[in-house]
């Protein structure tokens, strides 16, 4: 046997013993997984107790094997490397309590990493936290990093130069009388203050602020860093009265409280946690529009793929999902290790509540714990992370990363000591995809638009060779790129010029484990190539999915696709393909809960109405208007659904067939509050045109007959509340006004003795006395999108502009009220609501485009 024939020999069997090791390390891993999901469900079991099951939640096998045995240890998969808890650095000594991801108490994020001092960077002030840079002699470059591309910088952030915060000084007034603070027994009022601090933006401007109302409940909103805080609350009882004055922007809003709170408030209490929490049950929707590589299937069967700030590892076949949430915003590129074990992924630049800049950076940790092992790149990336790729034939030790700075710089990464060991300018245009060479670690290959670029690192230098088209016209972009087995580059492009594949471009390669080329684009085709490149056969993927973002190779003869209008689909590359995961397109605002059935619907600006079974996380069904819509509301009955739009029309859907019943139009401007009364007999639709139009409904939801209109407000609804016997209406507005209404003959109640101790349905008013305690320091009116109380009356939840979900205690009528903060939505939440069983909560996002369903515990 010749020399060369032995080492291909061995180096064959070091391939297959490589690929055993996989197969084993794939196995701990998904027993691992299987334990923590029992151990998890057991738990929750014992805490929650049989009531608080859900009656249609469906188990999982691992669940009912966990019951009657004791709780295992979680196996440690990767001891030598220093982990994080989902999004917190672990400490490589000593001990302590370790943050949760999900934050109590105040309205701090505590899901912030922080790097650790122990590592050696580039810069050692640099935090992920902030978005400071230290000048240095750094012979890699000190470049300027500012500005945030994402979900959340569209309409909401500003890319101008940030300054440092200054304080504002935020004073409550307390008034209270001698008698009620047990001094004497004068009626007159003593007054004492409490002052709060809140960070603001020196430059801040009215007309900011009336942007932002302006586009409240439509469109984007103005970057939270540059609102003006004008935020103060007095609170006055003296004699029957009892009254919170709260100032929001300068406009006082009255709120009375009810009599028999005047004598008990104590206006020193403090309010408690809430003794329940959130745990993140289910995402829905996908990333697909301006992604790509951002779908792999694990050993473990799971499929992973990110949406929002949130990475989804979605086991198919047991119908699970677990989700990494380390990342405070928008996460753009994901790459999978050789090891299929360890991932990285790549987030833009952010703003904090604070108005603090959050870098952009990558972060690397373990798919089985969830642990984040380490974070690269604090301080250096500049807006966001475009492309992402472990290198393959030196075991995975290095990473290259290419962020969305003018440049787009290239850098490679020792990512085990998080050292940079080189970085290079790549090119001024977009780049859509890097990866290393699959048997050269060395060698980086970049594409993208008017280029294709070998990269050959040498001695800590990255060395440019560009890549030819020899007997083809240079495509405008070269969208993506992979490798044959024989290490040959292929690369599809803008003309769908891969042997002439494909009718546009071409946005997904893939080479499978066979051999067999698959290739997908514009055109919504995939075809299938072999070894000599000759076409072995093209399959269509239907209009409804969109053209083919990304491809993986799943299990078997399986193939997984993601497409530009946020379908996952699982099929063969000979027969037809099923989404496993969807979602909407565009911003989110409408959501509403069935009265009696584990189910909600979405609807939003792409025309969309869904339906979804929260049980199975299944779409019941889905439906295209001819207009944006922007809010929902169920029928009491659950017959009906009414949806309005953006343009003044409203329609009427069955629940059942999604027929339409009937179409109405008041205005000409968005509905933003759709809502029945508890009996069924009224419908109240909330306009941008100021007006509360009031309709009589009969025949279970079927039939609509116009009552007139309410007339008072000064600015467009925001949102509206039934009493429990359906005489009364309670309303907000963009400017702060707190009215109550009789709907049946569309008159304002202005008595204060009537209106104090009506006793509501729902609460999903922002502004009112059993809910101004959910108003953070330094607000301006616009920070709260969304809230909504539990149908027993114990918990309130609000969505915010930073994407930041709030749970606090019910009532919440004390100043500074605590809550425990979670994180997810990469936008502001736009819409919160509970189920009809309040077992759990549902949450939308604006510019994400992400539903995420949470379990009450």
């Amino acid at each position: 046997m010749e020399v060369t024939d032995r080492i291909a020999s061995l180096e064959q069997r070091v391939q297959m013993q490589e690929d055993e090791i996989q197969l084993l390390k794939s196995a701990l891993a998904d027993v691992v997984r299987r334990l923590n999901v029992s151990e998890e469900q057991q738990a929750m079991g014992s805490r929650r107790g049989p009531t608080k099951e859900p009656a249609m939640m469906k188990k999982s096998p691992s669940a009912d094997s966990s019951v009657g045995k004791p709780a295992r240890p979680m196996i440690a998969t990767l001891p030598l490397r220093p982990t994080v808890n989902n999004g917190t650095i672990l400490p490589k000594k000593g001990s302590g309590t370790l943050p949760s991801p999900s934050g109590s108490g105040s309205r701090k994020d505590t899901s912030t990493p922080a790097n650790k001092s122990t590592v050696r960077r580039a810069n050692s002030n640099e935090h992920v936290g902030t978005l400071t840079r230290k000048d240095s002699s750094d012979s890699k470059g000190n470049r300027t990093r500012a500005g945030s591309t994402g979900s959340n910088s569209s309409g909401k952030r500003s890319d101008s130069k940030q300054r440092d915060p200054v304080f504002n000084a935020v004073t409550v007034q307390i008034y209270l009388s001698r008698s009620a603070k047990r001094t004497g027994t004068s009626g007159k009022p003593v007054a004492s203050a409490i002052t709060a601090r809140s960070a603001t933006n020196p430059q801040q401007t009215s007309e900011s602020s009336k942007a932002s109302m302006a586009k409240k409940g439509g469109a984007a909103k103005v970057p939270a860093a540059r609102k003006t805080p004008n935020f103060s609350i007095q609170l006055r009882k003296s004699g029957n009265e009892g009254y919170v004055k709260m100032y929001l922007k300068g406009r006082p809003i009255t709120m009375f409280m009810p009599k028999e709170q005047v004598d008990s408030y104590c206006l020193e209490a403090k309010a408690d946690l809430p003794s329940n929490k959130l745990k993140l049950d289910w995402v829905y929707g996908y990333r697909g529009r301006d992604c790509r590589s951002n779908l792999y299937l694990l050993p473990t069967g799971e499929t992973v793929y990110f949406i929002a700030s949130v990475v989804v590892l979605f086991n198919v076949d047991e119908q699970l999902q677990r989700h990494y949430t380390g990342h405070t915003d928008d996460i753009k590129c994901l790459a999978v290790h050789p090891d299929k074990i360890t991932i990285a992924t790549g987030q833009v630049a952010g703003t904090s509540s604070d108005g603090k800049q959050l870098a952009p950076h990558v972060r690397v940790w373990d798919s089985v714990s969830l642990n984040t092992l380490h974070v690269l790149g604090t301080g250096f990336f500049d807006r966001a992370l475009v492309c992402l790729a472990f290198s393959k034939s030196n075991g995975g030790n290095t990473l290259c990363v290419v962020d969305d700075s003018n440049d787009h710089v290239l850098s490679v990464w020792d990512w085990q000591r998080e050292d940079r060991l080189a970085e290079v300018k790549c090119s001024n245009e977009s780049v859509f995809a890097a990866d290393f060479h699959p048997t050269d670690c060395n060698i980086i290959v970049t594409c993208g638009k008017s280029h294709l670029y070998f990269w050959n690192l040498e001695k800590g230098v990255l060395v440019k060779k560009q890549g030819l088209f020899e007997k083809q016209e240079k495509p405008k972009f070269v969208l993506c790129v992979t490798f044959a087995e024989n290490g040959d580059a292929i690369t599809g492009d803008s003309s769908g010029n891969i042997l002439g594949a494909h009718e546009g471009s071409i946005f997904a390669l893939s080479m499978l484990r066979n051999g067999t080329l698959v290739s997908g684009g514009k055109d919504r085709r995939l075809v299938s190539w072999d070894s000599s490149y000759q076409q072995i056969q093209a399959v269509e993927v239907p209009e409804l999915f969109g053209p083919i973002r990304t491809i993986a190779e799943g299990r078997g003869e399986t193939v997984l696709i993601g497409t530009t209008k946020h379908f996952v689909l699982q099929g063969s590359l000979d027969g037809e393909f099923t989404p496993i995961t969807q979602g909407h397109t565009d911003e989110l605002w409408g959501l509403a809960v069935h009265p009696w059935k584990p189910q909600f619907l979405t609807c939003g600006y792409d025309r969309q109405v869904c339906l979804w079974d929260s049980s199975s996380h299944q779409l019941i069904w889905t439906k295209t208007m001819d207009d944006a819509a922007q809010s929902a509301g169920f029928h009491p009955s659950g017959a009906v659904v009414s949806i309005g739009t953006q343009t003044g029309r409203w329609l009427v859907l069955d629940t059942d067939s999604k027929d339409l019943v009937t179409v109405h139009t008041d205005g000409n401007e968005q509905l933003s509050v759709m809502s029945y009364g508890p009996d069924g007999n009224f419908l109240a639709i909330g306009s941008h045109d100021n007006y509360i139009y009031i309709y009589a409904v009969a025949e279970n939801g079927r039939k609509y007959s116009r009552v007139g209109k309410c007339s008072g407000h000064s600015s467009f609804i925001t949102h509206l509340d039934w009493s429990v016997d359906s005489q009364y209406l309670v309303s907000n507005s963009g400017d702060y006004e707190i009215l109550y209404w009789i709907p049946s003959v569309c008159k304002q109640v202005v008595s204060v003795e009537t209106t104090r101790d009506i006793e509501w349905a729902t609460y999903t008013c922002t502004l009112g006395f059993h809910v101004f305690g959910l108003w953070p320091d330094g607000s301006d009116g616009t920070d709260i999108n969304a809230s909504c109380r539990t149908n027993d009356k114990s918990l309130l939840v609000t969505g915010d502009d930073f994407g930041k979900v709030h749970l606090f205690s019910y009532p919440c009528s004390q100043f500074r009220a605590p809550s425990h903060v979670y994180g997810g939505h990469s936008s502001h939440v736009t819409n919160v609501t509970f189920l009809y069983d309040d077992s759990y909560l549902v949450s939308t996002g604006g510019k994400d485009m992400s539903v995420m369903q949470w379990r009450i515990v």
